[in-house]
């Protein structure tokens, strides 16, 4: 589960301006915070299938998210990559 004070930290360190909350970039490293947490569960409860069903919905939904930044801003893509440790 995200705490508020983890997600308020993720939304300061990768927002575009003082008030966004709702960027590709904030919301893809919401996510990512979320699957690596899931998927640490996901390993001391294998039997979870409710749990992998949101897991894979959420990397889908990630991966939405990257290629729409693709798409717009390669640049931004490339450094916010780099930034999360995700391969693609």
């Amino acid at each position: 589960m995200l705490l508020p004070t983890k997600k308020h930290e993720i939304i300061e360190s990768y927002r575009q301006n003082v008030k966004d909350t709702g960027s590709p970039e904030v919301q893809v490293a919401i996510l990512t915070n979320r699957i690596n947490e899931l998927t640490e569960h996901l390993r001391t409860h294998p039997k979870d299938f409710n749990g992998r069903r949101g897991l894979l919905m959420m990397v889908g939904k990630r991966r939405r998210f990257l290629q729409y930044l693709n798409k717009e801003s390669h640049e931004r893509y490339r450094k916010l990559i780099e930034s999360l440790n995700i391969r693609r």
